[in-house]
Parts: structure tokens; C-alpha cells; sequence
């Protein structure tokens, strides 16, 4: 039994090296990453190209997936836009395959993976910020093959004690059974990279055959969909369509990849008895990419009619607000971030639309209501959601935007809070005399927030308004106590006046401060300090 502790001793080191790696590269990757699919994914051969070369950098598909579905909840990416990074994250992932069969069998691993893993983790140690991310990713680059190295004297072992002639991949009821075999393997090992491995390491050792490399590399390719199906229980419909477009995709490439099996197995006997070298790890390599760019080709001129048949096997929509915040994208913050803006982005204009509407027609905010619940349910989500988000104060530019959609959400909470009120409140400000001035300040507010969409920038007009109207709101109060003094207005009047006034500076000030932040704004304390209250 040792054999087998060493190949699962090997899997372990090789899983952590990818994951050291893959973890690693999307965070110093950073603000580059959303920057990268932004720009890079309108078409659909640049799609295929970004998600192909973004997997291959990173060595994780989950993660150009996960970045995919926060785009597309965050409307920086159409769903067919989606699916072109999910066919090119499919195919990024066949560098691996590569990785280990040029690298990983012909060079000496203690000339080069001992060192990088000594100083990769040093560095990850001894530096901050980016700098440390890219040294646990040395170190986790370097223990890929150090495992690679433990697998290969496993499967030695094991190529002496078992024979495997007997699942042959002939026939194909053979050929299904080493699918089958493929796929648990991913299963088990909730790594495709991991699971080829093994397979090439036990080809290299003499364990299997070529026949049975290439048939349970397709099984292993279709493995990955398990994850996806798993991943996408309780998810968002934007992340189960994701899954949905992924296991379309694996499913039928990997028909593809069993109907040319023979062609491909004839090929390669003819090139080898044709007296062509070509070593068996690099021919599995060969076959892998080759049936993954058949599916994108064969899949790719059809994106349209490809979306649309998963519409149609995953049906329905999101609550209204904040849908599309899963909590599996917070693990890439840069995605996360950009995808709870939007959605912050989204509840603001609809709080000011709240607003607007009661002002003009203070009857109407009972028929609103149904709305404010709806928004209260998408901050509640959306606060949820941010939760779960992380990121490094080394890294400045990502912090930053954190923090202001933090500052956002707070803001946009309050807001909610001040109109979450009884349609007297909106009934005082619109018909009172005295508070005409204040009433019109805020629709002049208001008007301006309806434009935080646009180019040029609403923060600062608003910022000037709220603040005409908390220097309103000060000397009408003072103004209001001394008429008091003579008995007029009456002590409920005068109570229903002041808090009008403060209501007032109190939405506006909320919608200057959440404008400010939306439009990536900094933290400012001074302002902050002086929000209006109750005094």
C-alpha cells in the first residue's frame, strides 16, 4: 500500500501547489482582472481569447467562471459574452496538460522547483501587497512539480503491481467505462488539472496506455461539470446559467472527443511507425486541446441559439435588486466589487425615482410601497453579500473602491430610512408655505440624481444643493424658535415644521454622500462627521 500513499501524498502537494497559484495570480492580479474582461470580451473570438488566456495565466477555471457571472450580474457582460469566456476558460484549461507534459517529465525537478518553492514562500512572508501574492505563487508553482515528481515514483509502483490491460478502451463499452473512471476522478480529486496529472504521470510511468490516457482525459474533462452543478445549487439564475452553458459545453465536446478518439489513435500510430518522435504525454496533450478547440469551433458560429437553449433549460429571474450578487464571485473582489456598485447603482436611481414621485404626488407613496420593500430586500442582499468580500489595504486601488461602496451601502441605507416614512411627511413638505424654499431645493437634488448614470458627474451640483439647504434648514429653525416665542406657530406645528426641514437636508445630504461614492469618491471624515441629526 504504499504506492498508493505516495500518489496520494503527490495529489495533495500538486493540489495545494494549484491552488497556491490559482488563488495567488487572481489576487495580485487585482483591479486587472476586471479591467481585462471589460475591455477584452465584446466580441466572440476575443471572448474565447480572454477566458482561454485569463485560465491559462491563473490555472483556474473557476475563477474566469466566477469573474463571468459577476460581470454579467454587474451588466458588464451579456450572457452569449459570458459563454464566449466559459468556451475560452474550457480551453485554457488544457495549459496544464502542457505544463506537465513538457515540463513536468524532461527537467530535473530539484533544479528548479526546490529553489522556487524556498524562495517563493520567503517572499510571501517577508513582502506585503502584490509582491507577496506573486511569491505564493512561485511557491505554489514550484510544488505543482514536486508533486508531479512524488506522483511519478507512485506510479511506478503501481505499473509493477496492477495491471490495467483489462479495462481497455477498444470497445466501446470500454471506452464508456474509462470516461466513467475519468470522471469520478475529478470528482474525487474537485480538480481536472489533478486528475489529467495523475493520468499523465501514470502514462509516463507505463501504467496505463495511450488509448486509455486519451479516453480518461475525456472523462475528466466532463468531471468538471459535477463542480459546476454543485456550485450552482442555491445560486443566482446568472450563476446556474453559467453552470447550464459549462456543462452544455463539456458534455457535447466530449461526444466530439469519443467520435475522433479512433482518427486521433490511428494518427498517432502512423506518425510513430512513420519513424516521427513524439512523446506520449505531449500527444495526450495534443488530443486534449485539440477536441476543446472542435467544441468552441463547432459550438462557437452558434453562441446565439447555444444561449438561448439555456434559457430555456433554466428558466425564471431573480427578486428584483441586487439578483445577481452571488456569494461564490466575492471570492474575486474585483469582479465583486464592480457587480455590487452596479446593483448599488441600481437601487439608488430607484430610491430617487421614490422620492421624486412623492414629492410630486404625495398620495402616490402609498402605491409606492410595494417598490420600498423591494428595495429594502435588495440592500439587505446586497449588505449580505459585501460581507463576504475581501480585500488587501496594500493593494490601494481595490481597497478603495471597497470602501466605497461600503460608504455607499450605509448611505443608501439611511436613505431608505428617511423614506420609509408616512405620505404626511411627503404631503408636509409639498404643501407648507414656509417650507417652499427647502421643497424646491430638494427636487433640485433630486433632478440632479437622476443623472449619477450619466458621464459627467453628479456628486459634486448635489453637494452644493445639500449644502444650501442644511445652511436652510439652521436659519429657518432659529427663525421658527422665535416666532414660537409669540405663541405662532403652535408647539405641533412647530414640531412638524423642524422635522420637515430635517427631513429635507437629511435626503439630500444621503444622496450627495452616496452619489460621491457610487461615482468613486473617497472617504472624507470631515463631511462625514457633519451629517445632519436631531439636534
Amino acid at each position: 500500500m504504499s504506492y498508493a500513499l505516495t500518489i496520494l501524498g503527490g495529489l495533495g502537494i500538486f493540489l495545494l501547489g494549484m491552488k497556491l497559484l490559482s488563488d495567488n495570480l487572481r489576487d495580485a492580479a487585482g483591479d486587472a482582472l476586471r479591467a481585462l474582461l471589460a475591455r477584452f470580451t465584446q466580441g466572440r473570438l476575443s471572448a474565447v481569447a480572454t477566458g482561454t488566456v485569463f485560465t491559462a495565466l491563473v490555472q483556474s477555471s473557476s475563477a474566469t467562471t466566477l469573474a463571468s457571472i459577476g460581470f454579467v450580474s454587474a451588466g458588464l457582460l451579456t450572457f452569449p459574452q459570458a459563454v464566449g469566456v466559459i468556451f475560452g476558460a474550457n480551453l485554457g484549461t488544457t495549459a496544464t496538460s502542457w505544463l506537465v507534459a513538457i515540463l513536468g517529465f524532461k527537467v530535473s525537478i530539484s533544479s528548479f522547483a526546490y529553489p522556487m518553492v524556498g524562495l517563493g514562500a520567503l517572499a510571501s512572508l517577508l513582502m506585503k501587497g502584490r509582491r507577496a501574492h506573486i511569491g505564493a505563487a512561485i511557491a505554489g508553482f514550484g510544488l505543482i512539480f514536486v508533486g508531479i515528481d512524488i506522483l511519478q515514483i507512485g506510479m511506478a509502483d503501481l505499473a509493477d503491481r496492477i495491471d490495467l490491460s483489462a479495462v481497455g478502451a477498444e470497445g466501446f463499452s470500454g471506452r464508456l467505462l474509462l470516461v466513467a473512471i475519468g470522471f469520478v476522478m475529478t470528482v474525487l480529486m474537485q480538480s481536472s488539472s489533478a486528475a489529467i496529472a495523475a493520468t499523465l504521470t501514470a502514462l509516463f510511468a507505463g501504467a496505463i496506455d495511450m488509448p486509455q490516457a486519451a479516453t480518461l482525459v475525456i472523462g475528466q474533462s466532463v468531471g468538471t461539470t459535477a463542480t459546476a452543478a454543485l456550485a450552482a445549487i442555491g445560486s443566482t439564475t446568472a450563476a446556474r446559467r453559467t453552470a447550464a452553458a459549462h456543462i452544455i459545453f463539456n458534455v457535447i465536446t466530449a461526444v466530439l472527443a469519443l467520435s475522433v478518439l479512433p482518427l486521433f489513435l490511428w494518427a498517432h500510430s502512423l506518425w510513430m511507425e512513420g519513424g516521427g518522435t513524439l512523446a506520449d504525454a505531449t500527444a495526450i496533450a495534443i488530443f486534449h486541446t485539440s477536441f476543446k478547440i472542435l467544441g468552441v469551433a463547432v459550438l462557437l458560429p452558434f453562441i446565439e441559439p447555444f444561449s438561448k437553449l439555456v434559457y430555456r433549460f433554466v428558466p425564471g429571474s431573480d427578486p428584483q435588486y441586487a439578483a445577481g450578487l452571488d456569494e461564490k464571485v466575492a471570492a474575486i473582489p474585483a469582479v465583486a466589487v464592480e457587480a455590487a456598485r452596479n446593483a448599488e447603482r441600481e437601487m439608488y436611481l430607484a430610491l430617487v425615482a421614490y422620492v421624486d414621485g412623492g414629492l410630486r404626488t404625495p398620495a402616490s407613496v402609498m402605491k409606492l410601497r410595494e417598490q420600498l420593500s423591494a428595495l429594502q430586500t435588495g440592500l439587505a442582499r446586497c449588505r449580505d453579500f459585501l460581507h463576504h468580500v475581501r480585500t488587501d489595504p496594500d493593494q490601494s486601488e481595490d481597497h478603495a473602491r471597497h470602501l466605497a461602496i461600503l460608504h455607499t451601502i450605509d448611505h443608501l441605507e439611511r436613505l431608505y430610512r428617511r423614506l420609509d416614512v408616512p405620505p404626511a411627511q411627503f404631503e408636509a413638505v409639498s404643501t407648507q408655505p414656509s417650507l417652499q424654499y427647502s421643497q424646491k431645493k430638494l427636487r433640485e437634488a433630486v433632478e440632479l440624481a437622476a443623472t449619477v448614470d450619466s458621464e459627467s458627474s453628479a456628486a459634486a451640483p448635489i453637494a452644493s444643493v445639500s449644502k444650501e439647504l442644511a445652511k436652510e434648514r439652521l436659519q429657518r429653525r432659529h427663525h421658527l424658535l422665535k416666532a414660537a416665542a409669540t405663541g405662532d406657530p403652535t408647539p405641533r406645528k412647530l414640531d412638524n415644521l423642524l422635522r420637515s426641514l430635517l427631513w429635507c437636508d437629511r435626503v439630500a445630504f444621503h444622496l450627495w454622500r452616496a452619489a460621491h461614492y457610487l461615482e468613486g469618491g473617497l472617504f472624507e471624515p470631515e463631511i462625514e462627521s457633519s451629517e445632519p441629526n436631531d439636534s
